[in-house]
């Protein structure tokens, strides 16, 4: 039995969930539900990034704090990530004094290994507001693609930044263009760990391709010392005396969170954080689920903290997806071109949305969310071939067989390929190859549904009722596998089929289900959306658009 750490990217606090995020998120639960039905030991934590910048200038937009900001949107994650039934063992925030006194542990540790050091330093300064200016607060020309950028990364061409190297810069708050004042900082010496963290990229296995190349980019390029305090009102306070008015940088407090997360979990149930973090403590597998934008923040920075931290387990297995696109355009949230995730649950069942974003997400490349394909491949794969799979057979057992399962036996030829199934899928979902998975899945399922048109259960029940009994326990076999192959990916229509044929929880093996049990409460697992919706959403979409 493994230890598994799964980290969900943290999303900040300042806005509603849009489908593209959320598409980066979603595979953390996915993993996290296919190695507890493995039987393995799980910590699958995540939780509001509420210090960053973001929410910062939500908050001074609005003419609120930012606490009220984050309680806002900290509460509406939660509740959104419930109903679409991520299994998050802790899903906490940042602004915590939990959070706080462990990220301050960990600033602490880096300053007693002298791998942070003071500096003074020409900042970004706004005289119009008066304040020196996060690295988000400034906006300019990135000097490497020429586009717009923050003051911290280009969102274009994912050069990690210093508001110093941009041209044309402006304040984000106020418009104005700022100037330079002096002002000392702590900086994290990641370039002291730059041959180790080679050695250790050259040795990952495991992560997306994504990752790999733009890792080794950086590498290549030469890691440079980056700030690790910033003068900041909203955040972790710096543990040192001197420097009161000034903050942990965010980029080194919020990925410290995947570490607070797991010891706040601990300290609530009694478990055991070191299992999962700890070198020595047995055979730890960590994985990291994120977007491709976070990805130097999951493989250089919080590695890096955690070697200057001293004994704490590295990422292994990195998910870091692409980017969704909607509608062909990309997700904006200033031209509120996006579909939210609160309003389109108000209208949509959960296993939609998921399957959705596996089946067609960002997973090796940039994808599109439109609703014609949305639609579509609800109506088509879930409704018409697993939903009608499902349904059909037994709704005929409940009109020809009283509503209990048939006597069979069993069909050597559908265990063998449902035993190969749980293994070949497994381990492409352990590779993080989600669509692959549940590809090879709905594979099966049609196959399913050709075995059934071929048996013709009508026409043997009038010829030969033991046979036609023999072919749809057959059939009920092969449901109560899917209810757990599909599991991870749908959980709500496989908990429906638990509940109609009596299954205990699932497990990752083949399973049978005896016969002359009685089929409980039959449903439809999915209603059929009618297409005239396709038009009802594109052009509601059309007229939110700023």
């Amino acid at each position: 039995m493994a230890n598994i750490f799964i980290g969900g990217a943290w999303p900040y606090a300042n806005g509603s969930l849009h489908l593209g995020r959320l598409a980066s998120l979603l595979p953390g639960d996915v993993l996290a539900r296919y190695f507890r039905s493995k039987g393995d030991e799980v910590l699958y934590v995540s939780g509001s990034d509420c210090h960053g910048t973001p929410v910062a200038v939500q908050a001074i937009q609005e003419g609120v704090e930012p606490g009220d900001i984050a309680d806002r949107f900290h509460q509406e994650f939660a509740e959104c990530f419930r109903q679409l039934g991520f299994t998050y063992d802790l899903y906490t925030r940042t602004d915590q004094p939990f959070h706080h006194r462990v990220v301050q542990q960990i600033f602490l540790s880096l300053l007693n290994y002298g791998y942070l050091y003071k500096k003074t330093v020409q900042q970004t300064y706004c005289e119009t507001d008066q304040r020196f200016l996060p690295d988000r607060y400034v906006e300019g020309i990135c000097p490497v693609c020429g586009n717009r950028a923050r003051g911290d990364q280009c969102d274009f061409c994912s050069t990690l930044l210093d508001p110093a190297d941009l041209t044309d810069k402006t304040c984000k708050i106020c418009g104005n263009a700022p100037v330079e004042r002096a002002t000392e900082h702590y900086y994290l010496a990641l370039s002291k760990f730059e041959a180790e963290l080679t050695e250790y990229v050259e040795k990952a296995h495991g992560w997306k391709e994504n990752a790999v190349q733009l890792t080794e980019r950086y590498l290549k390029e030469g890691l440079q010392d980056r700030a690790a305090t910033r003068d900041l009102s909203w955040g972790v306070d710096v543990p040192i005396e001197g420097f009161d008015g000034k903050k942990i940088y965010v980029w080194i407090e919020a990925v410290s969170g995947y570490l607070s997360a797991s010891k706040q979990w601990a300290d609530e149930t009694g478990g055991s954080w070191e299992s999962f973090w700890l070198k020595g403590k047995g055979d730890i597998t960590a994985y990291y689920v994120h977007g491709k934008d976070n990805i130097p923040f999951h493989t250089l920075i919080w590695p890096a903290i955690l070697l200057g931290a001293g004994g704490l387990h590295l990422p292994d297995r990195i998910i870091s997806c692409e980017y969704m696109t909607l509608e062909g355009q990309k997700f904006s949230t200033s031209r509120n071109w996006a579909v939210w995730v609160p309003d389109m649950m108000s209208r949509y069942q959960p296993d939609s949305i998921r399957y959705f974003l596996i089946a067609n997400g960002p997973e090796k490349r940039d994808t599109d969310f439109s609703w014609r394909e949305f639609i579509h491949s609800h109506n088509g794969e879930l409704l018409g071939a697993f939903g009608n799979f499902v349904n059909r057979t037994l709704a005929f057992i409940n009109k020809s067989f009283e509503g209990r399962i048939p006597e069979g036996e069993p069909n050597e030829e559908w265990n063998r390929k449902l035993d190969d199934l749980y293994v070949s899928s497994g381990s492409l979902i352990e590779g993080g190859h989600l669509k692959e998975a549940i590809e090879l899945i709905f594979a099966c399922v049609r196959g399913a549904n050709k075995f059934f048109d071929e048996q013709k259960p009508w026409e043997l029940l009038k010829e030969n009722r033991e046979a036609c009994g023999y072919a749809l326990n057959t059939c009920v076999q092969i449901i109560a596998n899917f209810a757990q192959l599909l599991h991870p990916f749908i959980p709500f229509s496989c908990e429906k089929i638990r509940s109609f044929l009596t299954l205990e929880q699932p497990s990752w093996k083949l399973i049978s289900v005896p016969a002359d049990g009685q089929i409980h409460h039959l449903e439809l697992l999915f209603e059929r959306i009618d297409v005239s919706r396709i038009e009802e959403e594109t052009n509601a979409l059309q007229k939110q658009k700023l």
